[in-house]
């Protein structure tokens, strides 16, 4: 039977092989909730609800913040997949807005952020702030029918359904962004016409321009066309929807 000195030197001495713990239980100074519940790898969530997968299928738009960080990030931690390790660093430095005022050191000092994905999420950042701050002279600006098709067609003219997008424009009618707004099936693609003046009111845009395909080749409008028959009230046009005016084709 070992002494009660040895007792207390192995107490107080942990041997090589004995992990060092805090108070909670946790390894390396974090504390861990003795209540915690296992939680899935990202190998062992479904494909469809994988970061990745999810990118790949929607695009990169209809994925969360917390989403896009996991892409970036790549891995988590022990005992925390990489998108509950994104959701908590979004939450613990006041979300996209905070991340991107955060410096290396601030990254770094985060719980289970390297300096190498300290580096990758600074870079992302860096690389976005640069596209919105693009001189206006490399923004393109519409004049006519024919800049809308030569800044959309050769992306558009593929599509195997009905595709219904929005340009955004500033005053001077440069472009601001292009955004999805509906897939539909191989000749139709209705939408409301509040699904189309969303994105212009989140960013302010004073105009827009909506375009779509026919995977058919045949530009002519067909009964159907969204644009030939918008989904509006009762004696309303689209154009008259918000003070907006439309330009024919």
């Amino acid at each position: 039977m070992p002494s009660q000195s040895l007792v207390n030197q192995t107490k107080t001495n942990p041997g090589a092989g004995a992990a060092v713990t805090n108070g909670a239980g946790g390894p390396s100074g974090y504390p861990v909730d003795p209540q915690a519940v296992y939680q899935p790898t990202i190998h062992d969530l479904p494909q469809e609800e994988r970061p990745r997968e999810r990118l790949r299928q929607y695009g990169a738009r209809y994925l969360s913040n917390a989403e896009l960080l996991a892409i970036l990030l790549r891995t988590g931690v022990q005992g925390e997949n990489v998108l509950s390790m994104s959701n908590r660093l979004l939450a613990r430095l006041g979300g996209l807005a905070g991340l991107g005022r955060s410096s290396f050191a601030e990254l770094c000092a985060q719980r289970g952020l390297s300096e190498a994905k300290a580096c990758q999420v600074l870079a992302a950042l860096e690389l976005g702030r640069r596209l919105v701050s693009l001189a206006p002279e490399e923004r393109a600006t519409i004049q006519s029918p024919q800049d809308v098709a030569n800044l959309v067609a050769a992306g558009m003219a593929t599509l195997e359904q009905e595709h219904l997008r929005v340009l955004l424009l500033n005053a001077r009618n440069q472009v601001l962004s292009i955004q999805e707004i509906y897939i539909g099936n191989v000749n139709t693609a209705v939408v409301r016409p509040a699904e189309v003046l969303r994105p212009a009111v989140r960013e302010n845009a004073p105009s827009i321009i909506v375009v779509h395909n026919h995977p058919s080749g045949d530009p002519a409008p067909s009964a159907v066309d969204p644009f030939a028959a918008p989904e509006c009230p009762p004696g309303q046009h689209i154009d008259t929807i918000m003070g907006l005016n439309c330009i024919p084709d």
